[in-house]
């Protein structure tokens, strides 16, 4: 079993989806608004919350990243989503040429961190914060560096 990044986001998830989509080259896209399920009668949520994003899920290369919206109506009871750098979606792969097309799609409209460049850990390494406040990192060696280090500690 694979761990899945999963973002909320305050309404917008649809503009994240159609960014990451493209940006990520996604193979497949899924996505469900509050509208498509059923509706309990007795708490009708109303047109705008009809229509943002209950769950969907982005698949690119060997990778896949959910998200959904939280609705206001229920931020009494969930609280205020809050941006922070306490969640980032971390890209390791072999493929550099790949690595570097991600990052800079991803990086349009954002803040590049750290540009993607060699390091004493990682042949291809980057940092970034897109359009929408999501923390990224690129590592094309992350595997091959923690097994280095390791099996030198032994």
């Amino acid at each position: 079993m694979a761990a899945v990044v999963y973002l909320n986001f305050d309404g917008n998830a649809e503009q994240v989806i159609e960014f990451y989509s493209e940006a990520l080259r996604a193979i497949e896209v899924k996505k469900v608004k509050f509208r498509d399920i059923p509706q309990d009668p007795n708490y009708p949520l109303p047109e705008k919350e009809l229509n943002m994003i209950m769950e969907s899920s982005i698949e690119f290369a060997g990778g896949k990243i959910m998200m959904s919206d939280i609705l206001p109506s229920m931020k009494a009871t969930m609280g205020e989503l809050v941006k922070g750098n306490n969640v980032l979606i971390s890209l390791v792969m072999d493929d550099k040429q790949k690595l570097e097309d991600y990052f800079n799609h991803l990086a349009v409209g954002g803040h590049v961190i750290m540009p993607l460049s060699n390091t004493p850990w990682s042949s291809c390494f980057g940092m970034l914060v897109d359009k929408f406040g999501v923390n990224w990192k690129f590592n094309s060696d992350a595997d091959q560096f923690l097994d280095h280090v390791i099996s030198s500690m032994n």
